[in-house]
């Protein structure tokens, strides 16, 4: 099998936005199984890629996207493999199989603000309806994505007739044997996006009504988010608040050995990598009462309801029985060693292999 991955959506200034860090865990396991060439657009993209084979074309972002095959098939592949939903298929002489992660823009339909404008236009026409979604998909010979949760509402709005596979995320790094020795201070760690979605201003407010907890503020920020989740903090009395403003993996697992629980009051996630991150250190999780993060944290996570600071505040309160807080470690732990990117790797091989065979029948 002659297999191609699509790695032009890997980041290209050092560090891992949601999709890039699957793409790059995916193809790194998938490369210890299989013959592979990665197809990237930067050679800045190779920083954060296993040492694989690879071969540049354009960025996904350009014009002729659509009849990107016409390079890809020089390559002779008999299947692309995609992280996103959105490579170029005309033209194409291999079998194709893309991914999607969620549909949170449906109900959530504000574009990244970093967008260019006519690129937030296109984004908000896009997700008026379910129909686009339906085309790329259909262009694919199967499709994956990252949980049963949004596997079932792929079938639950008819997005395709083709097989869909659930391939999960997964932490970059095998789970701790325990969780690292020590004190552990007052501090909770938040990981991830301020889009509204995420609603960090609900963890804000439930620091508020933790005196002498910390809340540290991970990912990078802009200065606007900044002084909106300042104000928020002012307005519910007081929070101790650390900005970060992004952080490398060295820095991100001190914080975590060190904190009490990661919490995320997400509204809609496709899966929540920060989730099995902190797992599978052996942190506890605080999260909002959704159904990826009950799919996701299972029994290790504390759930709290959407929304109400005081259920978090309390969800936090009840790890500072140690007891409680040494079981819901043991748990995460216990929990997270069902993710690894070669166990994603496995339950994706099969669906490659199947549509290369197709190709040639």
């Amino acid at each position: 099998m002659r297999l191609v991955v699509d790695c032009r959506y890997i980041r290209r200034d050092g560090r891992h936005d949601g999709i890039s860090r699957y793409t790059a865990g995916i193809t790194g396991a998938l490369g210890l199984l299989v013959p592979l060439t990665m197809l990237i657009d930067d050679e800045r993209q190779l920083a954060l890629l296993p040492d694989l084979p690879w071969a540049r074309t354009r960025p996904v972002t350009h014009p002729l996207e659509p009849l990107i095959p016409r390079v890809v098939n020089r390559l002779q592949p008999d299947v692309v493999f995609s992280p996103m939903q959105t490579s170029g298929s005309l033209g194409r002489r291999y079998g194709l199989v893309l991914t999607l992660h969620d549909l949170i823009y449906y109900r959530h339909r504000t574009p990244p603000a970093e967008f260019a404008w006519w690129v937030r236009l296109l984004w908000r026409v896009a997700y008026l309806s379910y129909l686009p979604q339906r085309v790329l998909l259909g262009r694919a010979d199967e499709v994956v994505t990252v949980s049963a949760t949004v596997a079932a509402e792929i079938a639950k709005h008819r997005l395709t007739r083709k097989r869909v596979t659930v391939v999960p995320n997964a932490p970059d790094t095998a789970p701790l044997a325990e969780a690292a020795p020590g004190p552990r201070q007052r501090s909770l760690v938040y990981m991830g996006a301020f889009i509204a979605y995420k609603d960090v201003a609900t963890l804000v407010r439930a620091a508020a009504l933790l005196p002498g907890w910390t809340l540290h503020l991970a990912s990078r920020i802009s200065a606007t988010e900044r002084a909106g989740l300042e104000q928020v903090a002012a307005d519910a009395g007081g929070a101790d608040l650390v900005f970060h403003d992004g952080v490398d993996d060295a820095e991100y697992a001190r914080l975590l050995d060190e904190a009490t629980a990661l919490v995320s009051a997400s509204r809609d996630e496709g899966f929540g990598i920060p989730v099995v991150e902190a797992m599978s250190r052996g942190v506890p999780v605080v999260l909002s009462d959704i159904p990826i993060f009950r799919e996701v944290g299972g029994d290790a996570a504390i759930y709290a309801r959407v929304g109400d600071p005081k259920s978090f505040a309390a969800a936090v309160r009840r790890l500072e029985d140690v007891g409680e807080w040494r079981r819901r470690s043991n748990t995460a732990l216990a929990h997270v060693a069902t993710y690894s990117w070669d166990a994603s790797a496995a339950r994706l091989l099969p669906v490659l292999q199947r549509v290369a065979a197709s190709r040639h029948r």
